[in-house]
């Protein structure tokens, strides 16, 4: 039976993956003025006691700064969240080039990312904005989406300078870096940030060059392991965006190797330059996974969901669609190996997706319910009862507790005559018999 845990008048939002506390007690979440939370407007990132239903404040932004997108660390009681602007301006507000990660635990906030805004850049700090914040499964390193601030005034690129484009990154604990406060909007962190993907502003038709690099996931809770038996202790898939010979844009799935040490420059300055992005560092190795172009419905489709990969990193589940147009789940291998259809149900998958801890399970909404599908069978079980579609699962997370037991999700409840964002919990006797 599903189970509502928040009351309170306000668009509540949950986040794909990283919802639940390490122990499991708590789901994180933020609050939005929107009842179904698609205004980017909250300044509260609260918890909420599965068990107790008390709710505790984690941080309270403040000088007009929005707060939101928390995760938690799968090992300690951090959570790390989207903050954008204090005292915002018309010239500097919320916007995807203008926000930063903040961690908060049981001692305060703190920074995740620097931010250097006059060159020459500072390395390990970024020159723009940061969006869902993730902690590697160590609880060590933080992934992120990125936006750059410097490049965003060019429209079109030229031989003498990049334009923005939307990359992947990560920060990690190598040291606080410190930038000049030689610009209002400059700051220090507590981590050393760089970019890892690379994308270039036109690609080559039938290339594997990418104009975007989105909706990511670490690979494995540590790593996987390669071809020669190997293990790759760090990498992240993502989806990107490349054009086809034919010239469509198609999103496909990539995978990025990341090296032991992010500190080091390889093919240009990790810090980037006034016309030039952010480069990878050294040993970060960038490859394609799945190939779709030939197929009746090309690229990965559905609704926006994030890659997401089973425990032991063996596999990486993402949304396409069948040949009768409905969505399905699939999976690829980090190696590259053929694409393999998990699901065969008569009704498109509605929400991102995540795997149980012990890889056997994947929770999704779907006909307006929320679903598990087995992984070895594709069976999916439906274990909340159909409703309404304007009371339906909402489509930004399915997500299972640390024990595999329940999944956290928010569907809207009718309140007088308008309906809010409200977070619920549901767990069922068969999936618990069989985890």
């Amino acid at each position: 039976m599903e189970r509502q845990l928040t009351t309170a008048l306000h668009g509540h939002v949950l986040t794909n993956i990283g919802a639940w506390s390490s122990d499991g007690q708590w789901i994180v979440y933020d609050l939005r003025s929107d009842p179904e939370g698609a205004t980017f407007d909250g300044s509260r990132i609260e918890r909420v006691h599965v068990e107790t239903g008390e709710v505790q404040i984690l941080h309270q932004s403040q000088n007009g700064a929005k707060c939101g997108v928390a995760t938690c660390s799968p090992v300690d009681d951090k959570v790390v969240f989207i903050q954008g602007p204090e005292h915002p301006t018309p010239e500097w507000s919320y916007a995807a080039n203008r926000r930063q990660g903040v961690i908060v635990d049981g001692t305060g906030a703190t920074n995740l990312d620097a931010r250097d805004l006059t060159p020459p850049f500072t390395p390990g700090a970024l020159r723009g904005g940061t969006h869902l914040h993730v902690f590697s499964g160590d609880g060590q390193w933080v992934r992120f989406t990125y936006e750059d601030h410097i490049l965003e005034g060019f429209s079109r690129p030229t031989a003498d300078h990049d334009i923005n484009q939307r990359n992947v990154g990560v920060s990690a604990p190598y040291g606080r870096v410190v930038v000049p406060k030689n610009h209002p909007r400059n700051h220090d962190g507590e981590y050393f940030s760089v970019l890892v993907t690379r994308t270039v502003a036109e690609p080559e038709p039938g290339s594997d060059e990418i104009k975007k690099a989105f909706e990511e996931a670490w690979v494995g809770t540590n790593g996987y392991l390669k071809a020669g038996g190997e293990r790759q202790k760090r990498a992240i898939a993502f989806q990107g965006l490349v054009v086809t010979p034919r010239g469509e844009t198609l999103s496909e799935a990539f995978i990025v190797d990341l090296p032991e040490n992010p500190t080091l420059a390889a093919h240009g300055p990790l810090e980037g330059t006034a016309t030039r992005m952010p480069h990878a560092p050294r040993g970060v190795a960038q490859r394609r996974l799945t190939f779709t172009a030939e197929r009746k419905y090309p690229g990965l489709q559905g609704p926006r969901h994030w890659l997401s990969s089973s425990p032991d990193g063996s596999w990486i589940a993402l949304l396409m669609r069948d040949d009768a147009g409905i969505v399905q789940l699939w999976t690829v291998s980090p190696q590259g190996a053929p694409l393999a259809q998990v699901t065969r149900n008569p009704w498109s998958i509605a929400s991102a997706f995540s795997w149980s801890p012990d890889g056997k399970w994947i929770a999704h909404a779907m006909d307006n319910s929320v679903f598990v599908t087995e992984m070895s069978t594709g069976k999916s079980i439906r274990l909340t009862p159909r409703v309404a579609d304007d009371l339906a699962p909402r489509p930004e997370a399915c997500v299972f507790s640390p024990d595999g037991s329940r999944v956290a999700y928010v569907r809207n409840v009718l309140v007088g005559n308008q309906r809010w964002n409200q977070i619920f919990v549901v767990c069922h006797p068969e999936v618990l018999r069989r985890i």
